[in-house]
């Protein structure tokens, strides 16, 4: 039975499945190797709780609670020595989930599942970087993690029946809807998505209409609750890029090449609302909705 849960990673997806399962009851290690990021992930926790308790679906009293459920560590090895699960949740990155594959590996309990919350590398890779490939599994969250819905339960080629049993009923215990697909390129999720966003982008390089008419037309004429380039800019558009880069690389076909504009405005350091500026600008403390200067048509 899974009780104690480990984390690694303090970002956006860090932080917000750390308060998932604090806000379930499991004793919770957030793992981050910097001291401030995990003091911001902590205070982001406590305001994302606020926010429930404003919206009356949480109290004072279990917000309490929850946060007590919560340590963190800057180191892998002490942090994951009694966990019975380990979800990484790190940068998007092949290189760095073997190394951290590894490392969990080596320090882990023998018994505790190893899962990724990665958006499009191959589990079955990062199971080979173990020893315990039939309990290497992906568990894909859904930003923000406290409000969507889904995980997306990813197989590996060696990954167990009984360890997919258990993660798929730990996720619907944590209110989620739990969906199995098998490991390929982008999954489920992101095979679709990404070639959408890639394709508004293409819209808008190509000069069919302007950001707001596409994210429009999306919205009102799909039932979209967020346009395209909306959305891309909210996941960032260095991890769409990334993603493409995985669907292109797998699949060996150039209909998931990735948009020049795409590429370029990522080399230039437009990331969406991670860096305050994408296809919109992204003002502190603001909700309105600004099309960028570089996208405003005269």
């Amino acid at each position: 039975m899974i009780k104690t849960v480990a984390v690694i990673g303090s970002g956006t997806m860090g932080n917000g499945i750390c308060h998932l399962f604090a806000q379930h009851n499991f004793k919770v290690t957030l793992i981050d190797v910097n001291h401030n990021a995990l003091d911001k992930a902590l205070t982001t926790i406590s305001k994302n709780f606020d926010r429930q308790i404003a919206k009356q679906t949480f109290t004072e009293e279990q917000k309490i609670h929850a946060l007590k459920n919560i340590t963190t560590h800057t180191d892998i090895k002490n942090g994951v020595e009694n966990a019975d699960l380990i979800v990484e949740a790190a940068t998007e990155n092949l290189d760095l989930k073997l190394s951290i594959f590894k490392d969990l590996d080596q320090y882990a309990p023998a018994h505790a599942i190893l899962a990724s919350n990665t958006s499009s590398i191959s589990i079955t890779q990062i199971a080979a970087a173990t020893n315990r490939g039939d309990k290497v599994i992906g568990m894909h969250f859904m930003n923000p993690v406290p409000v969507m819905k889904l995980v997306e339960v990813i197989r590996g080629y060696q990954s167990s029946d009984e360890t997919t049993a258990q993660i798929m009923t730990l996720s619907a215990s944590l209110d989620k809807t739990p969906v199995e697909v098998n490991d390929y390129p982008g999954f489920v999720a992101n095979r679709i998505l990404m070639p959408m966003i890639n394709e508004a982008i293409y819209t808008l390089y190509e000069g069919v209409a302007g950001v707001y008419e596409i994210d429009t037309v999306m919205k009102l004429g799909m039932a979209h609750p967020m346009g395209p380039l909306q959305l891309a800019d909210f996941i960032g558009l260095d991890v769409c890029l990334a993603i493409l880069k995985v669907l292109q690389d797998g699949f060996g076909n150039p209909k998931y090449a990735p948009c020049p504009l795409l590429v370029n405005m990522v080399n230039a350091g437009y990331k969406g609302i991670k860096t305050g500026d994408g296809f919109y600008k992204y003002t502190p403390g603001s909700k309105d909705l600004v099309v960028s200067e570089k996208f405003k048509r005269s």
